[in-house]
């Protein structure tokens, strides 16, 4: 019998299947035979007899071969492409479980004994000192649409139109719902010409109000008075990956935020009054 010679690295990559090792030799071994035993499968991959059964039980419930009915019993290899559709569908199927049962862990009464935990451990902490650093825009975005989700009263946000550009498509459906419960958002934008603002007007106006602030450079979101997230470089100094930031919850610093913003609203160039601003 012919041992199949199969390199350490395609072992390793077909771990990007969630098999073992041996899972890999056996399949690997099955697909250059197409049918074969757990015998010849065990000599040819090199893999102990006393494991090659419950290996293969393990992959045909995997989903990457059939059982043959006969005598002796054989084994047949799936195509690749059939194995990764049936692998795509039971991830699918585990993250609609995985999400129902979180559902369910909402109405238990765990779920109330882990958001009082929360309650109290937050009572117990000085506001001033809850601080988050933050790395990268996504994260950021992720930090944003939280707040975005609490909101009671007003968002309000400073910011240059590429990171806002950036940041809508994931924020809008959460600005959505925020407009419908009442709440306010104003958006200073730093647009210095046409071009900078007019995509987001089209995307956002009817949700948001956008007023136009040239010489504006810093990138800041205050909510309610309780919590705001500000980033710390100029855009153009750093990559959307590294993008440092700090989200806090201080009703102190949130509302000096809050009170700059309204007096730098006051000076801003409304879209709907001007069309153009030079640079």
């Amino acid at each position: 019998m012919i041992k199949i010679i199969v390199s350490k690295e395609l072992i390793e990559k077909l771990k990007v299947f969630g098999l073992n090792s041996y899972e890999a030799k056996i399949w690997t071994a099955l697909l250059s035979r197409g049918v074969s035993t757990a015998g010849e499968l065990s000599d040819i991959a090199n893999v102990p007899r006393s494991r090659t059964y419950d290996i293969l039980e393990s992959l045909e419930k995997k989903g990457f071969i059939v059982q043959k009915i006969g005598k002796p019993i054989k084994y047949m290899a799936l195509p690749p492409e059939e194995v990764i559709e049936r692998l795509k569908k039971q991830v699918k199927e585990s993250a609609r479980e995985r999400e129902k049962m979180l559902e369910k862990i909402k109405d238990t009464d765990i779920f109330e004994e882990l958001k009082l935990l929360h309650s109290r451990g937050i009572d117990l902490v000085d506001p001033s000192d809850i601080a988050t650093n933050l790395k990268g825009r996504s994260a950021m975005v992720d930090q944003i649409a939280m707040m975005v989700k609490e909101s009671e009263r007003y968002i309000y946000i400073g910011i240059t139109p590429n990171t806002l550009i950036y940041m809508l498509p994931r924020l809008k459906p959460y600005l959505q719902e925020a407009k419908k419960r009442g709440v306010k958002i104003n958006i200073l934008m730093a647009g210095k010409t046409s071009e900078d603002y007019s995509f987001v007007n089209n995307y956002i106006e009817k949700i948001a109000e956008i007023r136009i602030l040239p010489d504006l450079e810093a990138r800041f979101v205050v909510v309610d008075d309780e919590e705001a997230l500000f980033m710390l470089l100029a855009e153009n100094d750093t990559h959307e990956v590294f993008d440092p930031g700090i989200w806090v919850s201080s009703k102190m610093f949130s509302s000096a935020l809050a009170r700059l913003f309204e007096l730098a609203w006051k000076t801003a160039k409304s879209i709907e009054k001007k069309r153009s601003i030079k640079a």
